[in-house]
């Protein structure tokens, strides 16, 4: 590794993300969040896009949350800590570090030591979520009883010690041992798959990006590859989140369905017009709220950031997901409306027997006077 190669400023970041809720009313939670003394928020915007190019579908909260201090390496370091509030009820909580005066050994190995430090079970997520959710609670539509987490790594580089290209950097910086977080030299096949996703729009800026990891060289310290990032990221969170539900609730379905068609006529038409109505509610529900999710970024001429979105997007298999969602979305609509069919079916013929049961009384009566 070229000695010159020395990371002049920059950051390390780690997200969390968390499903937490089906909808929170962001409005109410920054309200309830500035309402604590010292306790600032914001609406996210992006920097360099313009807004009929690319923006938000509902901007996202940001809350400025209190540093806390992350032992990296045996090192206490100051942390900056914020969380951002989706209202498709995702929150994304993010450790910023600071890092400058690091060769670049350095600077990857503090890289995999905050991966280390924020492991799944590290307690500043814990504490950090609670500390949010104690707040922000009252403005939680439909808390989640348990949540779904997705993690993602940022090394982020402002400026290195000389003045650098993309194609520098990528000649002389190990990009795929930081993308990776191993020690041991990598095949040229696997060192070129990771690094397979970069992108440029000036010849001084460069993103790499994996499916937990990214690098981003960004002088001009924009941050709306980060932002897009973690949008996509966190697309794949609620994509998860409806993609489980729907799989319970198939796995639900076949039982009521087969209890709803036996007994007699009257009951099972009316158990398979109450469970048509279950699942058409259902549909109606997660339809609305994955086309939410789907549209929470509007990307229209901005083709940077939106090839930049895309290959986010298929990093991390939303549209696989989303395809899943659809087709039991899809078994579901169908089985309502057979369920409806039947129930209406079963109706039809319970009035045909009693118009018969009434003209055979009608006869009756007529023949015992």
């Amino acid at each position: 590794m070229p000695a010159t190669l020395h990371v002049k400023s920059g950051a390390l970041v780690s997200h969390r993300l968390l499903d937490v809720a089906n909808e929170i009313d962001l409005a109410h939670a920054e309200t309830l969040w500035i309402s604590h003394p010292g306790h600032q928020s914001r609406r996210t915007q992006l920097s360099t896009a313009g807004t009929n190019e690319l923006a938000f579908g509902v901007p996202p909260a940001l809350l400025v949350m209190p540093s806390m201090d992350i032992e990296l390496g045996g090192v206490a370091m100051r942390a900056e800590m914020t969380a951002r509030l989706y209202d498709f009820g995702a929150i994304v909580i993010a450790v910023r570090i600071p890092v400058s005066g690091l060769s670049w050994g350095d600077f990857s190995q503090r890289f995999n030591e905050l991966d280390r430090a924020t492991a799944n079970e590290a307690p500043i997520w814990r504490n950090s979520l609670r500390m949010v959710l104690d707040i922000i609670g009252p403005a939680l539509h439909r808390p989640a009883a348990k949540h779904l987490e997705e993690d993602y790594l940022f090394a982020i580089v402002h400026a290195f010690a000389e003045p650098m290209t993309a194609a520098q950097i990528r000649e002389q910086a190990n990009l795929p041992a930081l993308l990776s977080g191993e020690a041991r030299p990598l095949s040229s096949q696997q060192a070129a798959a990771i690094t397979e996703q970069a992108f440029s729009y000036f010849d001084d800026d460069l993103v790499v990006a994996t499916w937990d990891r990214a690098f981003l060289y960004e002088p001009r310290r924009d941050s709306d590859v980060v932002d897009i990032i973690e949008v996509a990221n966190a697309q794949l969170l609620e994509m998860r989140y409806y993609d489980e539900l729907l799989d319970e609730e198939l796995a639900a379905m076949y039982d009521l369905v087969a209890n709803a068609r036996g007994g007699l006529s009257l009951l099972a038409s009316r158990r398979a017009a109450r469970l048509a109505r279950r699942l058409y509610g259902l549909v109606a529900e997660v339809t609305e709220l994955t086309e939410r999710v789907e549209n929470s970024l509007q990307v229209t001429e901005d083709v940077y950031l939106a090839r930049v979105y895309g290959a986010a997007l298929e990093l991390f298999r939303v549209p696989r997901l989303s395809e899943a969602v659809d087709r039991k979305l899809a078994i579901i609509r169908d089985t309502y409306t057979a369920l409806y069919d039947e129930a209406s079916s079963r109706r039809a013929e319970l009035l045909e027997l009693a118009i018969v049961l009434l003209i055979v009384f009608e006869i009756i009566l007529a023949l015992a006077e």
